[in-house]
């Protein structure tokens, strides 16, 4: 799972497909990212202190992450992320399609340095 807080998006399936957003948080035990303006409902709530006129509340749910697909800053085209090697060994990851990096994932490993 290479896509992170604060990437942009594009829903490649369900009710919001072909809407561009940013990613608002990730669950990656689950599987799931919550994306701004994806995936609404409502909640029907109670009136109370905290919300005293009640009623619906919209609010965002988290979307499987393989319904979802990067989209390179550079390229501006959904693409696949993938993760490589950097010549002073930081790991870093890169859009499949034009080749740039996107960001890096660790810091620099003299192990992995190329010579």
């Amino acid at each position: 799972m290479l896509i992170r807080t604060g990437d942009t998006v594009e829903v490649i399936a369900g009710a919001d497909r072909g809407t561009q957003s940013r990613v608002i948080r990730v669950d990656r035990e689950k599987g799931k990212a919550l994306v701004e303006g994806v995936n609404r409902v409502y909640k029907h709530v109670k009136r109370s202190q905290k919300h005293p006129q009640g009623g619906r509340l919209s609010k965002e749910m988290p979307v499987q992450l393989s319904n979802v697909m990067f989209v390179c800053d550079s390229c501006n085209a959904r693409t696949r992320l993938g993760a490589r090697f950097s010549d002073d060994g930081a790991k870093e990851r890169f859009c499949k399609k034009c080749g740039a990096g996107v960001g890096q994932i660790s810091p620099a490993h003299a192990g992995h340095a190329k010579k």
